[in-house]
C-alpha cells in the first residue's frame, strides 16, 4: 500500500507538471504615469519594443497607470497600449484611484474593467484593483473585489496554479492585505506580481513567492524599461528589458512546484486589544456592503442611508441594521447624502445627482451633468449646492431638481462639502483654489489658495469651518489657516500642529479642533489675530492622514481613523472616553446621532451603530 501512495504521489507530480511545464512569455509593465514629463515617451517605446517580439503571448499592466487618474489621462493611456498588437490585462494603482475626478468609473469605461482572470497554458491569471478611492488612506483591495475573488477562487481547483496581480505589495501596506494571502494560500499560489514601489526586487507576502516590477519611467536613466517574464518548466524567470536593446538581464528565478502553505505561520494581524480596554463600547449591529463606503451616512426617520462605490445606494433601519431599500446607479458613488424634508439628494460617478425618496428609495428627479459627481451637497432653505467634475458649481431647487445658477469657472474636480456661510458657499476644488460664491447668485466673491503649485498641496479636500466671520481650514500642506470671510485674505497660518484635513469646531464656536498626524488630538483658540494652541491631548492613535473630520455633541468629540476605529475624547478634562474598532480600515466622518450613539462607515464597506453604554 505504501509503494501504491509513493507511485501514486510521484504520478500526480508527473502529471501536475506535464499539465503547466509548457512554456510561455509574458511582459510585465507597471507604475507608467501617464501625465508625468516622460511618460507617454517611455510607454510608446515600451510598446513598439514589444511589438517588434515574437514569442510574447500577452501584457500584463499593474497599476498606476496616470499620474493624477484625470479623464485625459486616461483616455492617452488607452491609445498607446491599445496600439499592443498581443493581448494585454490591466488593473489600476493607487494614483489611478486616488485623485480620481471620475472615482475609478472613467478607468472602468475605458478599459472595460478594474479587476481580470483569465487562463493560459494551465495557469490562472488573476488581478485586483487598489486603492485608496478618491480619499487619503492606506492601500486598500476594494471590498467588490474581494467578494469577487470569493466567487473566482470558488471555481477555482485547488491543485490549478495561480498567478495573482495587484499594485501593491500584499503586505500591511495595504490594510486589508491578509483578507488575499489568507485566501490564495489555500489554492496553489505559484507566485504575486505587483508594482507601487518603481524597483526590481524580491517582495513578502507571508510565505507567497512574490516579485515588483520596476517602473516604466526612466527616471534618472536615459530610457525607462520593463520586465520579461518567462515561464519555463520548474521555474520562473524575471528579466529586465530595456527598449530598444537587444540584452535580457536575468535578475530573478523562482520555483515552479505545487504550493502548499502552513496554515500555522505566525504572521502579523490587525490588533483589537482597544476593544478589550472599553468593553461598554458595542455596536447595536454591524452591516457590510458589498462594495467599498467612501462617504457619511445620512440619518433620517429611522433609517441610515448612504452610497457605495458600485454605485448603489442603501438604506437601513437604525434599529437592526437590515436593508429597508437600494436603488441603484451607473457609477461609484463617494457623495455623502443630504437629507432635505423626506428627500435624500446624492451624487454619482456616472455623472448624475440624484434625489430619492427617503422612507421608499423611489426617484424623484435626477439631474445629468458633465462629468462625474464626486462632491457632497450642502442644503440651506430648500436649495442644495454641490460641485461636479465638469468644472462646475450647481444651485438646484431641491422639490423639483431645477437648476437655479451654474458657476462654470471651475479648473479642478469638487470633491468637498461647501460651507454655507453669511450668503457664500465655500468649497476646494482640485485647481488648488479654495472658492467663495454668492449664495442667492453663484457669482464668484474670492477665492484663495495656499501657494502651492503641487496640487497634491490643494484645499480639494477641505470642510471649512467658520465662526465670528473668519473661516478655517486644514489642507494637505499641514497648515491650520484662518481666512477673512469678507475678502479671502488669510488672516494667519500655523504649522505648530501637522494638522491634515481633519479639523471640527466646538458648540460654543471657540475652538477649532484638529486632528495631528501622530496621535494627537489639538484645540487652537478661534479667532482674527492669531493662532492660539489652547491644549494637545495624546489620543494614542498612532500615525493618522485620512480625512475623518471632528465631530462635537454634548460635550464629547468624535472621529474616526485610518485603522478603523472611531474615538470620543472630552475637550474638557482632555481625556479619551472611549475607543471601538470596527476593521483595519478608513473610517469615514461619522454622525452622531445622539450623545453615546454613533452612526459610522468605514472604506471596507462596514457600517455600524456604536452605542457607549
Amino acid at each position: 500500500m505504501k509503494k501504491f501512495m509513493l507511485l501514486l504521489g510521484l504520478f500526480v507530480c508527473l502529471f501536475w507538471h506535464h499539465a503547466v511545464s509548457q512554456p510561455f512569455k509574458f511582459a510585465f509593465i507597471t507604475d507608467t504615469h501617464i501625465g508625468s514629463d516622460t511618460a507617454e515617451e517611455d510607454l510608446r517605446r515600451t510598446i513598439s519594443d514589444i511589438n517588434m517580439q515574437t514569442g510574447i503571448d500577452f501584457v500584463l499592466l499593474t497599476g498606476d497607470i496616470t499620474e493624477m487618474g484625470t479623464d485625459d489621462e486616461i483616455r492617452l493611456a488607452r491609445r498607446v497600449i491599445g496600439e499592443l498588437k498581443i493581448p494585454f490585462y490591466i488593473i489600476p494603482g493607487n494614483h489611478d484611484t486616488g485623485w480620481s475626478e471620475s472615482g475609478g468609473v472613467s478607468f472602468i469605461r475605458e478599459f472595460g474593467y478594474d479587476k481580470f482572470v483569465f487562463d493560459h497554458k494551465g495557469y490562472r491569471f488573476i488581478g485586483c484593483a487598489s486603492g485608496p478611492y478618491v480619499r487619503m488612506s492606506d492601500g486598500h483591495i476594494p471590498r467588490d473585489a474581494v467578494v469577487w475573488l470569493d466567487s473566482v477562487l470558488a471555481k477555482t481547483p485547488k491543485d490549478q496554479p495561480i498567478v495573482f496581480a495587484n499594485h501593491y505589495p500584499l503586505d500591511p501596506g495595504l490594510d486589508n492585505w491578509f483578507e488575499v494571502t489568507d485566501r490564495l494560500k489555500k489554492y496553489n499560489t505559484q507566485l504575486a506580481i505587483c508594482g507601487h514601489g518603481h524597483n526590481n526586487r524580491a517582495v513578502k507576502a507571508e510565505g507567497i513567492p512574490a516579485v515588483m516590477g520596476r517602473s516604466n519611467l526612466r527616471a534618472k536613466a536615459g530610457v525607462g524599461g520593463y520586465n520579461i517574464v518567462e515561464m519555463r518548466g520548474d521555474s520562473v524567470f524575471f528579466h529586465v528589458k530595456t527598449p530598444g536593446k537587444d540584452e535580457f538581464k536575468t535578475w530573478r528565478r523562482l520555483p515552479l512546484q505545487r504550493q502548499q502553505y502552513n496554515d500555522e505561520a505566525n504572521f502579523e494581524r490587525p490588533s483589537f486589544a482597544v476593544n478589550v480596554q472599553f468593553p461598554a463600547v458595542k455596536p447595536v449591529w454591524t452591516y457590510h456592503s458589498n462594495a467599498n463606503v467612501v462617504s457619511t451616512p445620512a440619518y433620517t426617520k429611522g433609517l441610515a442611508i448612504f452610497g457605495n462605490s458600485v454605485g448603489e445606494v442603501e438604506a437601513l433601519s437604525i434599529k437592526d441594521g437590515k436593508k429597508v431599500w437600494s436603488y441603484r446607479t451607473d457609477g461609484a458613488i463617494y457623495s455623502s447624502p443630504a437629507v432635505i424634508g423626506n428627500r435624500v439628494v446624492l451624487g454619482s460617478g456616472d455623472g448624475h445627482i440624484y434625489s430619492l425618496n427617503a422612507a421608499t428609495g423611489e426617484l424623484l428627479w435626477k439631474l445629468k451633468a458633465g462629468a462625474s459627481v464626486l462632491g457632497t451637497p450642502a442644503v440651506d432653505k430648500g436649495i442644495v449646492y454641490i460641485g461636479g467634475s465638469d468644472g462646475q458649481f450647481r444651485a438646484i431647487e431641491s422639490r423639483t431638481g431645477r437648476q437655479l445658477w451654474v458657476f462654470s469657472r471651475l479648473e479642478g474636480t469638487v470633491v468637498s462639502k461647501p460651507l454655507i456661510y453669511q450668503g457664500k458657499v465655500i468649497f476646494g476644488a482640485w485647481d488648488r483654489h479654495l472658492y467663495a460664491l454668492d449664495q442667492n447668485t453663484g457669482e464668484l466673491i474670492w477665492k484663495w489658495n495656499n501657494g502651492h503649485s503641487n496640487r497634491m498641496f490643494s484645499p480639494a479636500m477641505v470642510n471649512a469651518l467658520a465662526a465670528d466671520g473668519v473661516v478655517y481650514i486644514a489642507a494637505p500642506d499641514r497648515y491650520l489657516t484662518a481666512i477673512d470671510a469678507e475678502t479671502g485674505k488669510a488672516l494667519w497660518r500655523t504649522k505648530e500642529a501637522t494638522v491634515r484635513e481633519s479639523i471640527g469646531i466646538s458648540a460654543d464656536k471657540k475652538l477649532i479642533y484638529g486632528k495631528t498626524m501622530n496621535d494627537e488630538i489639538v484645540a487652537f483658540k478661534t479667532g482674527s489675530e492669531k493662532a492660539d494652541l489652547a491644549w494637545r491631548l495624546n489620543a494614542g492613535y498612532g500615525y493618522e492622514h485620512v480625512p475623518s473630520m471632528l465631530i462635537e455633541k454634548k460635550g464629547r468629540v468624535y472621529f474616526g481613523t485610518k485603522n478603523g476605529t472611531v474615538y470620543a475624547i472630552d475637550p474638557v478634562t482632555k481625556q479619551v472616553v472611549w475607543a471601538h474598532k470596527l476593521d483595519n480600515s478608513m473610517v469615514n466622518t461619522v454622525n452622531v446621532i445622539r450623545p453615546g450613539k454613533v452612526l459610522t462607515a468605514t472604506m471596507d464597506g462596514v457600517v455600524a451603530l456604536i452605542k457607549a453604554l
